[in-house]
Protein backbone atom coordinates (compact mmCIF):
# COMPACT_ATOMS: atom_id res chain seq x y z
CA UNK A 1 0.00 0.00 0.00
CA UNK A 2 2.85 2.35 0.85
CA UNK A 3 4.45 1.65 -2.50
CA UNK A 4 1.21 2.47 -4.37
CA UNK A 5 0.76 5.77 -2.54
CA UNK A 6 4.40 6.62 -3.20
CA UNK A 7 3.89 5.99 -6.92
CA UNK A 8 0.80 8.18 -6.94
CA UNK A 9 2.63 11.03 -5.19
CA UNK A 10 5.58 10.70 -7.58
CA UNK A 11 3.22 10.71 -10.57
CA UNK A 12 1.43 13.80 -9.25
CA UNK A 13 4.75 15.61 -8.77
CA UNK A 14 5.78 14.77 -12.33
CA UNK A 15 2.48 16.08 -13.73
CA UNK A 16 2.45 19.24 -11.60
CA UNK A 17 4.48 21.34 -14.08
CA UNK A 18 1.97 20.53 -16.81
CA UNK A 19 -0.75 22.27 -14.81
CA UNK A 20 1.30 25.18 -13.45
CA UNK A 21 1.13 28.74 -14.78
CA UNK A 22 4.64 28.67 -16.16
CA UNK A 23 3.67 25.98 -18.65
CA UNK A 24 1.55 28.49 -20.58
CA UNK A 25 4.68 29.69 -22.37
CA UNK A 26 4.82 26.39 -24.24
CA UNK A 27 1.34 27.00 -25.63
CA UNK A 28 2.22 30.59 -26.56
CA UNK A 29 5.00 29.31 -28.80
CA UNK A 30 2.65 27.35 -31.04
CA UNK A 31 1.75 28.91 -34.37
CA UNK A 32 -1.43 31.02 -34.17
CA UNK A 33 -4.50 29.89 -36.05
CA UNK A 34 -4.83 31.75 -39.35
CA UNK A 35 -8.31 33.06 -40.22
CA UNK A 36 -8.94 32.87 -43.95
CA UNK A 37 -12.12 33.16 -45.98
CA UNK A 38 -13.35 31.90 -49.33
CA UNK A 39 -16.12 33.07 -51.62
CA UNK A 40 -17.08 36.49 -52.93
CA UNK A 41 -18.20 38.04 -49.67
CA UNK A 42 -18.07 37.47 -45.92
CA UNK A 43 -20.34 38.86 -43.22
CA UNK A 44 -19.01 38.36 -39.71
CA UNK A 45 -20.93 39.75 -36.73
CA UNK A 46 -19.52 40.44 -33.28
CA UNK A 47 -21.22 41.61 -30.10
CA UNK A 48 -19.36 44.43 -28.38
CA UNK A 49 -19.93 45.84 -24.90
CA UNK A 50 -21.83 49.12 -25.39
CA UNK A 51 -19.59 50.86 -22.86
CA UNK A 52 -16.48 49.77 -24.78
CA UNK A 53 -17.34 50.64 -28.39
CA UNK A 54 -14.66 53.35 -28.43
CA UNK A 55 -12.08 50.72 -27.40
CA UNK A 56 -13.25 48.33 -30.12
CA UNK A 57 -13.14 51.06 -32.76
CA UNK A 58 -9.66 52.05 -31.55
CA UNK A 59 -8.53 48.46 -32.17
CA UNK A 60 -10.15 48.48 -35.63
CA UNK A 61 -8.35 51.72 -36.47
CA UNK A 62 -5.09 50.05 -35.43
CA UNK A 63 -5.97 47.16 -37.79
CA UNK A 64 -6.40 49.76 -40.54
CA UNK A 65 -3.03 51.29 -39.65
CA UNK A 66 -1.38 47.84 -39.54
CA UNK A 67 -2.69 46.88 -42.98
CA UNK A 68 -1.66 50.26 -44.42
CA UNK A 69 1.90 49.78 -43.09
CA UNK A 70 2.19 46.09 -43.96
CA UNK A 71 4.58 45.02 -46.70
CA UNK A 72 2.53 41.97 -47.67
CA UNK A 73 0.92 42.60 -51.08
CA UNK A 74 -2.44 41.22 -49.95
CA UNK A 75 -2.63 43.73 -47.07
CA UNK A 76 -3.62 46.60 -49.37
CA UNK A 77 -6.30 44.39 -50.93
CA UNK A 78 -7.58 43.48 -47.47
CA UNK A 79 -7.71 47.15 -46.57
CA UNK A 80 -9.70 47.99 -49.71
CA UNK A 81 -12.18 45.15 -49.19
CA UNK A 82 -12.92 45.36 -45.45
CA UNK A 83 -15.66 47.56 -44.02
CA UNK A 84 -17.25 47.46 -40.58
CA UNK A 85 -20.88 48.35 -39.94
CA UNK A 86 -21.95 49.46 -36.45
CA UNK A 87 -25.60 48.71 -35.63
CA UNK A 88 -27.75 51.79 -35.08
CA UNK A 89 -29.53 50.23 -32.09
CA UNK A 90 -28.25 47.97 -29.32
CA UNK A 91 -29.31 44.36 -28.95
CA UNK A 92 -31.84 43.58 -26.20
CA UNK A 93 -28.94 42.78 -23.84
CA UNK A 94 -27.46 46.24 -24.48
CA UNK A 95 -24.50 45.08 -26.56
CA UNK A 96 -23.74 46.60 -29.96
CA UNK A 97 -23.41 44.50 -33.11
CA UNK A 98 -20.46 45.20 -35.40
CA UNK A 99 -20.70 43.47 -38.78
CA UNK A 100 -17.52 43.07 -40.77
CA UNK A 101 -18.27 43.16 -44.51
CA UNK A 102 -15.31 41.60 -46.27
CA UNK A 103 -14.41 40.92 -49.86
CA UNK A 104 -11.90 38.19 -49.01
CA UNK A 105 -8.39 38.02 -50.37
CA UNK A 106 -7.49 34.33 -50.88
CA UNK A 107 -5.00 33.17 -48.27
CA UNK A 108 -4.91 36.47 -46.36
CA UNK A 109 -5.17 36.33 -42.57
CA UNK A 110 -8.21 38.09 -41.08
CA UNK A 111 -7.41 37.24 -37.46
CA UNK A 112 -7.56 40.74 -35.96
CA UNK A 113 -4.92 40.13 -33.31
CA UNK A 114 -2.53 38.47 -35.75
CA UNK A 115 -2.91 41.38 -38.18
CA UNK A 116 -1.99 43.72 -35.32
CA UNK A 117 0.88 41.61 -34.01
CA UNK A 118 2.43 41.31 -37.48
CA UNK A 119 2.98 45.08 -37.55
CA UNK A 120 3.16 46.16 -33.92
CA UNK A 121 6.07 44.16 -32.50
CA UNK A 122 6.39 45.86 -29.09
CA UNK A 123 5.10 43.37 -26.50
CA UNK A 124 3.65 46.11 -24.28
CA UNK A 125 1.72 47.57 -27.22
CA UNK A 126 0.51 44.09 -28.20
CA UNK A 127 -0.73 43.48 -24.66
CA UNK A 128 -2.49 46.86 -24.57
CA UNK A 129 -4.21 46.13 -27.89
CA UNK A 130 -5.18 42.67 -26.70
CA UNK A 131 -6.61 44.09 -23.47
CA UNK A 132 -8.65 46.69 -25.39
CA UNK A 133 -9.95 44.07 -27.80
CA UNK A 134 -10.69 41.43 -25.17
CA UNK A 135 -12.31 43.98 -22.86
CA UNK A 136 -14.73 45.14 -25.56
CA UNK A 137 -15.42 41.80 -27.21
CA UNK A 138 -18.52 39.99 -25.92
CA UNK A 139 -18.94 37.28 -28.52
CA UNK A 140 -18.89 36.07 -32.08
CA UNK A 141 -22.49 36.14 -33.33
CA UNK A 142 -21.89 34.34 -36.58
CA UNK A 143 -20.27 34.25 -39.96
CA UNK A 144 -21.63 33.85 -43.44
CA UNK A 145 -19.49 33.50 -46.54
CA UNK A 146 -20.29 32.52 -50.07
CA UNK A 147 -20.66 33.55 -53.65
CA UNK A 148 -22.93 36.29 -54.90
CA UNK A 149 -26.04 34.59 -56.29
CA UNK A 150 -27.61 37.71 -57.82
CA UNK A 151 -26.04 41.13 -58.21
CA UNK A 152 -28.94 43.58 -58.37
CA UNK A 153 -26.60 46.44 -59.26
CA UNK A 154 -25.96 44.96 -62.70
Amino acid sequence: MRRLSGLLVAGAIMLLPAFSQGHGAVFAQTAPQKTTFTGDMVLQAFAVDAAKTADYEQVLNKVKEALAKAEAPEAKQQLAGWKVLKAAKPMPDGNIIYTHVITPVPGADYNILQVLYATFKDLTEQKNLYDLYRGAFVGNLGISSGTVAVDLSK
